[in-house]
Order: structure tokens, then sequence, then C-alpha cells
């Protein structure tokens, strides 16, 4: 693969995981492996699986939630993802989906690689650092899928 092609921008799909809670809705955010950050579940897409599907996945996967996952891109936001070993990084465009937590599991897949935690979308909307996910969040209104 050649440097130019490696910068090509990347697809992914991200897991909006959120409930509502003593009235108020709350999201679920998660610490990336590398830099403890605040972010959502993402990932790569699935072969088979619909982007809503593969968001799912990575919410079990990274966050152990599960739930109902709605087939509504809630919007898109960039980052630059650190390729560990490399001296490129990989420019992604993550398309996000809100899935409602049914589950919160004890044990999941990376369990022991990250931190999660329940905020308030105002809250979460100021843990995040890409400007285009604090807008997603901020603007989430989950009346709006129920209809």
């Amino acid at each position: 693969m050649t440097g130019s092609q490696k910068r090509e921008v990347r697809t992914q799909f991200g897991a909006l995981c959120y409930r509502v809670h003593n009235e108020e809705t709350q999201v679920l955010l998660i610490t990336s492996r590398t830099r403890g950050r605040w972010i959502i579940p993402k990932g790569w897409p699935v072969e088979g699986a619909t982007p809503a599907e593969a968001a799912a996945t990575e919410a079990y996967e990274e966050a152990g939630v599960s739930g109902k996952t709605f087939n509504i891109c809630l919007g898109l936001y960039s980052y630059t993802k650190m390729m560990a070993g490399d001296d490129m990084d990989l420019p992604c465009a993550v398309s996000v989906f809100p899935v409602k937590v049914k589950k919160v599991l004890r044990d999941y897949p990376e369990k022991a690689e990250r931190k999660r935690k329940w905020f308030s979308i105002k809250k979460a909307a100021g843990k995040v650092r890409e400007p285009e996910l604090r807008k997603i969040l901020k603007h989430f209104d989950p009346s709006l899928l129920e209809r």
C-alpha cells in the first residue's frame, strides 16, 4: 500500500448509545484505548451488516451494551485515527447511529481496555474533542426517533 492510498478517508460507523434515566437523556461515552479520551463506540464496516448493525456491534464490543438500533444517521464527524506502529495516521469519517440501550453487560470484549460512563447530553458534548460530534450530541433528541 502506498502512502497516498493510506491517506484516503476511511468510513467508520459509530453508536450514540443513550438511555432515559429519571426523565433525563444520558449518553454513554467510552475512553479511547491509546489516549484515554472520551469517545463513542465506532468501527469499520462489516460485510453483510447495515451501517446501524455495524455500529451496534461496536457498542457491544467496546461499551458492553445492547439495545434497539435505529437505521437513522444522526450526522457525520471526522477524526484522525492514530495507527499503532505506523508513522501514517488515517483520516476517518464516522456516520453516527443511535442505539437505545436496554442491557448493560458486566463482561464484554474490550472491558479491560476501556472505561465507560453515562453523561448528560450537555456534559457528554463537553467531553468529546471532535466539534462535529459535539454538535451531534448537543442536538440529539431521542423523542424524534420514537415516532
